[in-house]
């Protein structure tokens, strides 16, 4: 029978030969385990393979009992109910012994001390990671071990513990061995002082944690990340601490698990290196057709066990008779992020139409449109210009905004983004608008800007100071009558294939938030959101932009929404 480090090993090259099904973020884990093995112990990795300690933490979790489904049946043995122990498949095989087998040459200590993984429902995560919780509050060797079952919830932080909490009343050699006692609220070694148990959500009251382990649930559905925040900083005097954050996808890109899972992809991907950062994303591919069975398995590597092919065939049908049924399908049967139910766009579709080689200045002296979107204070400012050639059509979009709204920001990712140049910032509390006119003054010298839409109940004194240097804005006022039209003609560009854009994740982030809310009367529409937070101020300024530049393509009736200045 294979050992642990052999299945581990083998499922990598699996993955990464293309033998097993898997997607892009799945064999990137793969292709970093292979690679950390060939460079183990040298002196730019100061890491080697532990195997005692990568198998003791996977047999730990063999010995214990399932506790649901099919599996959870009592088995009666010469008078004794007993029951049918975990199997682990090669894949949670792989994370386990990474997660504990990687260990610093020198110290012995572990290598990993956070993890990000995000996998589709009903792949048996949370009966995974209870093991993975109790191992490490209860046979780590860990004095006065304090773990933690967390959500945003105290009923999804249960989840977790609930089914560790069974495991062991359903052992009684793991109460003997360990020495604990089983609580309502908590699962305690009281010879050691460690304890497992559930965290309130209330992170304002978790002064004086002293945390070893802890498993953050759904953090998709975290729309603070105060809990991560706090958790994260008080495992300072541990030794080998290990957090972990186990997720669905979701659909708040501006949360805590949309950064988590970025950082994750950077360091998937090479961008950025943090050795102590374990990350595994099953999740389908660009491109791939969700109807499609045989891509299932990438973001459901528990298909035909724990995950039923039936299921799964039933969920999609309806996904594909139901347009509304569509988004929970994709986010928690194929694990794909996507925003609002109702929102307006096909982020699939977007994310293909994205071309990070075009320039602004590859327009030079072209016929151009553009939109405003202005705001001072919370909001962002934006700038939008639409070229046309050979009927495909280019989009940029430029942000604003001000210091003190970035930090007040709720937006885990904002600073991120800031510093990699995707939105210009000013000092102070107001977003400077003479930035902004000194661009919309270089553009007019660039191209030839046809006209500029702005909404006057935002930008009337600052439109009539560039009206008057004879820029060509005209006045949109922002209702359901002119979007209309743009809205359906922009949405079906995008399907077509036929807009480019640079790829500028917050301009993302924003279209992803756009929700189209229809009148019940006239059946007109109209771009809004879900949230206070959900900013859709670059989405506005394209819209804006694209109406003009389709402008000679609307009906008359949107056409008497435009009033020129």
């Amino acid at each position: 029978m294979a050992t642990y480090a052999e299945r581990a090993l083998a499922y990598a090259q699996r993955v990464v030969d293309g033998r097993e099904i898997a997607g892009k973020f799945e064999r990137l884990a793969c292709k970093r385990y292979l690679r950390d093995l060939e460079r183990q112990g040298t002196p730019d990795f100061p890491f080697i393979v532990n195997d005692r300690a990568g198998s003791r933490e996977c047999q730990f979790i063999e010995l214990l009992s399932h506790i649901k489904g099919e599996w959870a049946k009592p088995i009666y043995v010469d008078g004794r109910i007993t029951y049918a122990k975990i199997r682990l498949e090669d894949w949670q095989v792989f994370i386990e012994y990474n997660l504990f087998a990687w260990v610093h040459m020198d110290t012995g200590l572990r290598r990993f001390r956070r993890s990000y993984e995000e996998i589709a429902r009903k792949n048996a995560k949370s009966t995974r990671v209870a093991g993975r919780q109790l191992y490490l509050c209860f046979a780590d060797h860990e004095p006065g071990a304090q773990s933690y079952s967390a959500a945003t919830t105290g009923e999804q932080a249960r989840e977790v513990f609930d089914t560790a909490r069974e495991m062991v009343l359903r052992d009684s050699e793991f109460r003997q061995r360990f020495g604990v006692t089983v609580g309502r609220h908590d699962i305690t070694a009281a010879h050691n002082a460690s304890t497992f148990k559930v965290l309130n959500a209330e992170a304002s009251t978790q002064d004086g944690l002293n945390v070893h382990s802890a498993a953050v649930d759904e953090v998709h559905a975290h729309k603070k990340r105060d809990l991560w925040d706090v958790i994260e900083s008080a495992d300072g005097s541990r030794s080998q601490p290990m957090i972990s954050a186990i997720t669905t996808a979701g659909k708040d890109m501006s949360g805590i698990c949309y950064e988590l899972r970025g950082y994750t992809i950077k360091v998937l991907e090479g961008t950025h290196t943090d050795e102590t950062w374990f990350g595994i994303i099953f999740t389908i591919d660009e491109g791939d057709d969700w109807k499609d069975p045989k891509v299932w398995r990438k973001a459901n590597p528990n298909l035909g066990i724990s995950v039923k092919v039936d299921k799964l065939m039933a969920a999609c049908s309806k996904a594909q008779a139901t347009p509304s049924a569509r988004g929970n399908f994709l986010t928690k049967h194929l694990n794909v992020w996507t925003n609002a139910g109702v929102a307006w766009m096909d982020m699939e579709y977007w994310a293909q139409c994205k071309d990070t080689s075009i320039r602004e200045e590859d327009f030079k002296g072209e016929v151009g449109y553009g939109g405003l979107d202005l705001a001072e204070k919370k909001d962002f400012a934006a700038k939008a210009k639409v070229f046309e050639r050979a009927g495909l059509y280019y989009l940029f979009v430029t942000l604003y905004h001000n210091e003190y709204a970035v930090q007040e920001s709720s937006n885990a990712q904002l600073l991120g983004w800031v510093e990699e140049g995707y939105v210009k910032v000013n000092e102070g509390n107001l977003t400077d608008f003479d930035v902004i006119a000194d661009d919309l003054r270089a553009d007019a010298k660039l191209h030839q800007l046809e006209e500029v839409a702005f909404d006057p109940a935002l930008s009337m004194y600052f439109a009539r100071k560039l009206l008057d240097e004879g820029l060509p804005l005209v006045e949109i006022q922002q209702k359901a009558m002119y979007f209309t039209q743009v809205l359906l003609q922009l949405e079906n560009l995008v399907l077509a294939g036929k807009i480019r854009h640079d790829g500028n994740p917050v301009l993302t982030w924003m279209i992803s938030n756009l929700v189209v809310k229809k009148s019940k009367f006239n059946e007109l529409l109209s771009p809004t959101k879900d949230r206070e937070d959900d900013k859709i101020d670059g989405a506005l300024a394209a819209l804006m932009a694209f109406g003009r530049a389709l402008g000679m393509e609307v009906s008359d009736e949107v056409q008497q929404g435009f009033v020129s200045l």
